[in-house]
């Protein structure tokens, strides 16, 4: 089986169970993480590393299933490069404290990297950036024409992202800032940082793949953002158990955004579904 078929299967399959991947499975994992704080089912069912990334990788395929056809030689080395630099600026991170401020893993996330940093860490990083640089194609319009633009919006998306993802993950005790911070146990240099590690995972997305071609693609792949659609169901609902008001105004912002872009309509998500 050559691999245009492959992808055409894989993005089916996708197609097919829009609902349960975009709307379920967050849910669910929502579920589970409230059952293992209050705690209704023991923490190593509830917080299981493996079941996470498990979870977490279902989540991801639409994005997957969407970039696949477009991923050529210059995309693979950037996504290659990208891979090692995630690991490099955690590893970092973690050792010195920059850029983001002093913190640590709580929970291991799945086998950890010279016992630092989770070796499924571009899982959980990549669609931090990806998800970020293509809605900002779709919001931006004809102005994504401005390479300054497509950059500098899709970084302030990556640090927005992370206002909301940051609170609920430090209350699940995932990681740890020792020394706290001001927003919900956040320091602020977790966010000056995310504006100098994701400069550079903007930009190499940016040199990686081709705008035009990406933003094509979203237009003939409807799922395609269902990641961040998940994000939004997931950590906006658990910065709401816990009470984080701030993110999940900032999570509700995001909704509106996938609104404006025709990208989260639950009507459109349960029809698929329902069509099968």
């Amino acid at each position: 089986m050559d691999r245009r078929r492959i992808e055409a299967r894989f993005s089916a399959l996708v197609r097919e169970n829009r609902f349960t991947i975009a709307v379920v499975f967050p849910l669910i994992g929502a579920v589970m993480f409230i059952a293992g704080t209050e705690p209704w089912v023991p923490a190593w069912l509830a917080r299981n590393p493996f079941l996470i990334i498990f979870g977490t990788v279902v989540m991801r395929s639409p994005l997957v299933a969407g970039l696949l056809p477009l991923i050529d030689r210059r995309a693979g080395i950037a996504l290659l490069l990208l891979t090692v630099y995630t690991y490099l600026i955690e590893f970092v991170g973690v050792t010195t404290g920059f850029p983001y401020g002093q913190f640590h893993y709580v929970l291991e996330l799945g086998p950890m990297l010279f016992g630092t940093v989770p070796a499924g860490l571009p899982v959980f990083f990549f669609p931090l950036v990806l998800n970020s640089y293509l809605l900002c194609l779709l919001l931006l319009g004809p102005r994504a024409d401005s390479r300054f633009a497509r950059f500098a919006a899709s970084l302030a998306v990556v640090v927005v992202i992370d206002l909301v993802l940051d609170p609920a993950a430090v209350a699940l005790r995932f990681w740890t800032y020792p020394g706290g911070g001001i927003y919900y146990g956040v320091p602020l240099s977790n966010y000056f940082g995310w504006v100098v590690s994701g400069a550079v995972a903007v930009g190499l997305v940016e040199l990686g793949f081709d705008w035009r071609a990406l933003r094509d693609r979203l237009d003939s792949c409807e799922f395609m953002l269902d990641d961040m659609v998940s994000f939004v169901i997931l950590w906006g609902a658990m910065n709401a158990y816990f009470t984080h008001w701030l993110p999940v105004g900032v999570a509700v912002l995001l909704f509106v955004g996938l609104r404006r872009i025709d990208r989260f309509d639950f009507a459109v998500l349960r029809s698929v579904t329902a069509s099968r």
